[in-house]
């Protein structure tokens, strides 16, 4: 696609959303890039929105985002809010002419992640969705090594989000209501995404999965702190089996909360028929004679995905040809995890 907006000059700013994430990753991401301005932020807090723009040297906070669209003409808009906001959010700046870079989920069903894809095209402007773990160095390496054909054919995928007792004590993320889902939506879908990009988006056959709510119903603390069990009305796990239509099988393990000995687990594996692969850090193995042979090893993960994730859409907007978590697979992201509900739901394999 070919966007409207000049890539001259400085490109101006605005976020939606002043919390954790808007302050830590988005905000703080945008000012290590030149030739952007911050020019405000949005919060139905008003309060809020004004010390966050006190604290980040931002000239204009907002709490209405038709207002503040309309006066300051932003080029870009970071949404940062809850997952129940997201489709209508980016559907107005994207109205706006603003390019829109999306917090995940896409947002809560796969039905508004296509009407946003939609509104993108025919805004002609770029959405794309902080998908940062695929922005690691390590997935870069393992995505190049995969197409090269340096592990095979990979016919069995491993994707883990996994924490021992890591509810989050903050937010709405165990109110179903405001998130759409528990892990699955929340740290399962990071995980699923890289392991998709590593393997260049197959087409999928049928997905079979399983949830349980077994923990965060009954405990009420852990290593993000205190929750109420009584209103926790999401999930503690999901297990999916994802079967591509090339033959190959994604298992997907994802929990806020399951007795396992590590604290927490987010990885990748990959199996293929002339080598296997891990993603964090990136590792590439064989066998020869019983003996593990490692063709390919780095010692430390990539620490930077969040500015990488960040850099890429600035440098897209810009019109580099930057590689994003675009609207398109956004769509197909949150299209698995419907899938994987609706599934684990009705206990019944669902066919795309």
């Amino acid at each position: 696609m070919e966007f409207i907006t000049s890539t001259a000059g400085t490109l101006k700013v605005a976020l939606v959303g002043a919390g954790q994430v808007a302050e830590k990753v988005h905000a703080a991401c945008y000012r290590q890039l030149p030739g952007l301005e911050l020019v405000a932020v949005v919060d139905c807090d008003r309060a809020r929105a004004q010390a966050f723009a006190e604290r980040n040297g931002i000239a204009r906070a907002c709490t209405s985002l038709e207002e503040m669209l309309e006066t300051e003409h932003p080029d870009i808009v970071s949404i940062c809010t809850p997952n129940l906001f997201h489709h209508q959010q980016v559907i107005t700046a994207l109205r706006h002419g603003c390019h829109v870079f999306c917090e995940k989920p896409p947002a809560m069903s796969a039905a508004q992640a296509l009407e946003m894809w939609q509104a993108a095209e025919q805004a002609g402007r770029l959405l794309a969705y902080d998908f940062h773990h695929r922005f690691a160095e390590d997935a870069r390496i393992l995505r190049a090594k995969v197409t090269a054909g340096e592990l095979g054919e990979v016919y069995v995928t491993t994707a883990r989000a996994l924490r021992r007792c890591g509810v989050p004590g903050w937010g709405n993320f165990t109110d179903k209501t405001q998130s759409g889902g528990g892990p699955l939506i929340d740290i399962g879908i990071h995980m699923l995404d890289a392991a998709l990009y590593v393997l260049g988006f197959p087409a999928v056959r049928k997905v079979t999965a399983q949830m349980f709510q077994k923990i965060g119903n009954r405990k009420s603390e852990g290593q993000f702190g205190r929750w109420d069990p009584q209103k926790y009305s999401v999930e503690d796990s999901v297990f999916a089996a994802i079967e591509f239509c090339n033959g190959g099988l994604l298992r997907l393990e994802t929990a806020f909360a399951l007795n396992i000995q590590p604290q927490s687990v987010m990885n990748v594996e990959f199996c293929g028929d002339k080598a296997g692969a891990t993603l964090f850090p990136a590792q590439v193995y064989t066998d020869e004679k019983g003996e593990l042979v490692r063709l390919f090893h780095r010692d430390v993960a990539d620490d930077q995905r969040h500015a990488r994730s960040v850099q890429a859409f600035v440098g897209a907007v810009r019109g580099d040809r930057a590689d994003v978590a675009n609207a398109e697979q956004g769509y197909r992201v949150q299209q698995l995890v419907a899938a994987i509900y609706a599934s684990a739901e009705s206990g019944e394999s669902v066919y795309l």
